[in-house]
C-alpha cells in the first residue's frame, strides 16, 4: 500500500507541469487532493505530509511568522484569485449591472451554501463585513426598555460590551457582567455562573463561543437552552470559532449567531455572517433602515447601501478550500499546533497557560504569561527583532500573550517561537 506522502504526490501529478508553478497548488486537482487524502482527523492532526501541501494554498512571506491568525487571517491563493476576478469584472463591465444584475444571483448561491455547511435555512443567514456588524445588529436591534439588563462577563470582546455601554447611557439599560475563571476547565460551572446572575429583568444574554483574549471554549448548546427555558434571547460571538471548531449551528439551538469569515474561513477580509433563528427575524431591527416589506426578510440586516462585491462572492472558494481540509481535520490541526507549543514552554519555571487543557473547552487559540516576563515586552520584541508577531493580552484581571497559528503554520515556526521565548526567560529581554 502506498504511502500517503506516495498517494498525494501522485494525485498532484496529473498535469505534472502545475506543480512546477506555485499556482499549480491552487487547482481542482490540489483541491481535491486534500479532500480524498485518507487518515481520520486524530491522526491527520500530526501528518506532516499533510499539511506541506495545505501549506503551499497559501502566499505568506516565510520571512515572517503569524501568530496572530485570530485577528485577520491571510486568505489561500484561490480566494485572492477570485476576489481579483470579480473586482476586474466589476470595472470592466458597467458597475451598476453588475453590482445589481449579476453579484446578487451569485451571492444567493453563497448563502445557500454557507447554510448547507452549518445546518440551517438560507433564509436565517445574512452576509455581513464582521462580526461587530453582525453582533450590534442584534444589540440595537433587540428592543430595550430603562431598567432591562443584559447578562454577559467581563471578557466578552471591548467593542461589544461598549456597544451595551453605550444603550446604558443612552436609554437607561444595565449591564450586567461576571467574570470567567482562567482558565476554567468545567463546562457546568460556566453555566451555572450564568444561571446564578439571572434576574426576572435579564432580558438578553450575550456570550463568546470562544473567548478571544483566553481562547475558552464556553457551552454554548447549554447556555442556549438556558437562556429558552427563561425565554432570554442568547446572543453568541462566534468570530473565534466559526470554521475553527468542527460543529452545526443547528445543533446550538442559539437564537443568533454573529461571526467574521476573514478569520477561520480564510475569506477575504470584511466578510462576516448573522444567525437569526427565523421566528426573530420579524422582531429584529436592522442596523440601517430597510422598508417595510422586508420585515421578516433576512436580507433586511444586509441593507447598508452601494459596496463592492467582490469581497462577498470571494467567501465562494474560501468555502471551498475550507471543506477541501475538512472541519474535522481542521480542529484536530489547531488544537495539535497549540499543545506543540505548549508543550515546548511549559518547561519554562513560572509558565502559565491562561487557556483551558481540556479539548473540549480549547482548541487552536492559546494564552500564556511567564513570572517575571513583562508580556508587551516579550511581544514587542519578538516583532521588532525577529519578526513573530503575536498579540498582547491586557485586561484588568490578567494579562498574557496570545498565539493562533492557522493551518499554513508550520512546526518550525512555532519551534523557533518557543526558542526565543525560553531564552527571554533564561536570560531577560535584550534592551
Amino acid at each position: 500500500m502506498p504511502s500517503r506522502r506516495v498517494f498525494l504526490s501522485s494525485t498532484l501529478a496529473a498535469p505534472a507541469a502545475a506543480l512546477c508553478t506555485f499556482s499549480g497548488y491552487a487547482g481542482a486537482g490540489f483541491l481535491e487532493a486534500l479532500r480524498t487524502y485518507p487518515g481520520v482527523p486524530e491522526d491527520l492532526a500530526h501528518d506532516e505530509d499533510f499539511w506541506i501541501f495545505a501549506q503551499q494554498a497559501f502566499t505568506m512571506d516565510r520571512s515572517l511568522t503569524n501568530l496572530n491568525n485570530g485577528g485577520v487571517s491571510p486568505s489561500p491563493r484561490i480566494v485572492q484569485e477570485a476576489v481579483k476576478r470579480h473586482l476586474d469584472m466589476a470595472n470592466a463591465f458597467p458597475p451598476p449591472h453588475v453590482l445589481w444584475q449579476t453579484a446578487p444571483p451569485l451571492r444567493e448561491a453563497i448563502r445557500s451554501r454557507l447554510a448547507r455547511a452549518w445546518g440551517v435555512d438560507p433564509e436565517e443567514l445574512a452576509i455581513t463585513r464582521n462580526s461587530s456588524e453582525s453582533l450590534q445588529i442584534c444589540q440595537f436591534g433587540l428592543d430595550l426598555k430603562p431598567g432591562d439588563e443584559v447578562l454577559t462577563t467581563t471578557h466578552d470582546y471591548p467593542r461589544m460590551l461598549d456597544t451595551f455601554r453605550q444603550r446604558e447611557r443612552r436609554e437607561g439599560i444595565r449591564l450586567v457582567m461576571f467574570p470567567l475563571p482562567v482558565p476554567c476547565e468545567d463546562a457546568d460551572e460556566i453555566v451555572r455562573l450564568f444561571e446564578s446572575r439571572i434576574t426576572p429583568r435579564t432580558r438578553a444574554i450575550l456570550c463568546c463561543h470562544v473567548v478571544n483574549i483566553t481562547g475558552q471554549v464556553l457551552p454554548i448548546a447549554a447556555i442556549a437552552r438556558l437562556g429558552r427555558s427563561r425565554g432570554i434571547p442568547v446572543i453568541v460571538d462566534g468570530a473565534h470559532a466559526f470554521a475553527h471548531l468542527d460543529f452545526r449551528l443547528d445543533e446550538l439551538d442559539c437564537d443568533y449567531y454573529a461571526t467574521s469569515l476573514h478569520k477561520w474561513l480564510f475569506a477575504p477580509i470584511g466578510t462576516g455572517l448573522l444567525y437569526v433563528r427565523r421566528p426573530l427575524i420579524a422582531g429584529l431591527w436592522p442596523l440601517m433602515a430597510a422598508p417595510e416589506s422586508k420585515i421578516d426578510d433576512i436580507r433586511k440586516f444586509e441593507e447598508i447601501g452601494t459596496h463592492p462585491a467582490a469581497n462577498f462572492l470571494g467567501i465562494a472558494e474560501a468555502l471551498t478550500f475550507h471543506e477541501a481540509l475538512g472541519s474535522a481535520r481542521k480542529e484536530a490541526r489547531m488544537r495539535a499546533l497549540r499543545n506543540h507549543w505548549i508543550s515546548r514552554l511549559e518547561t519554562i519555571p513560572g509558565f502559565h497557560l491562561l487557556s483551558p487543557r481540556t479539548p473540549e473547552l480549547s482548541c487552536g487559540l492559546g494564552v500564556f504569561r511567564i513570572d517575571g516576563l513583562h508580556s508587551p515586552a516579550l511581544v514587542s520584541w519578538l516583532w521588532e527583532k525577529h519578526r513573530i508577531l503575536t498579540t498582547g493580552i491586557r485586561h484588568d484581571e490578567f494579562e498574557g500573550v496570545r498565539i493562533t497559528p492557522s493551518v499554513y503554520t508550520t512546526l518550525d515556526e512555532l519551534d523557533r517561537f518557543a526558542e526565543l521565548v525560553a531564552h527571554a526567560a533564561r536570560h531577560g529581554i535584550p534592551g
